[in-house]
């Protein structure tokens, strides 16, 4: 039915010495300072929620209910989706959004403040660290590595079908 894309048609009746001429607004052009035509998803980020009526409630040609009864479901279907999303974003959005603030602020500090530096912070030291670790293979693990490889060599196995 696309009740969302439809604008309110809302006229103002007031008497002329009522009206301040002096005012900054352009009261009699509403439409010069509210985009109702704004795309709020620029970014598809909710491309998928774009369903209609037809997407979700189909019948094929052989099986048609009565022409009012698909009418109706369909208005209904629009209105209900239309009026509970409202009534849904007067007291979850504000919330929410103020939730997602805090929560996003705190990980943008915490990455910038604490996780960024420390990770400097290592990439600072890892040449050194390095080459402490290339000092211990070499001394302690290579040469341990090598009489392994020693000891196992002299080793035979032979297999016997008995």
């Amino acid at each position: 039915m696309g009740l969302e894309t439809e604008k309110a048609d809302v006229q103002l009746f007031m008497a002329d010495d009522a009206y301040s001429h002096h005012s900054v607004v352009d009261y009699t052009d509403p439409e010069k300072y509210v985009d109702s035509s704004q795309d709020r998803d620029p970014h598809q980020l909710n491309s998928h929620l774009k369903l209609g009526f037809e997407d979700l409630i189909a019948e094929p040609p052989t099986t048609h209910s009565f022409d009012k009864v698909w009418i109706c479901s369909h208005a209904l279907f629009e209105i209900s989706k239309y009026v509970i999303y409202k009534f849904l974003t007067v007291f979850l959005a504000i919330p929410l959004a103020f939730i997602a603030g805090i929560l996003f602020a705190t990980l943008s500090c915490l990455h910038i403040w604490i996780l960024m530096p420390f990770v400097k912070t290592c990439l600072m030291v890892l040449p050194s660290v390095q080459t402490i670790w290339k000092s211990v293979t070499d001394v302690v693990i290579g040469p341990l590595c090598t009489s392994v490889g020693r000891i196992f060599s002299s080793v035979s196995m032979q297999l016997s079908h008995d």
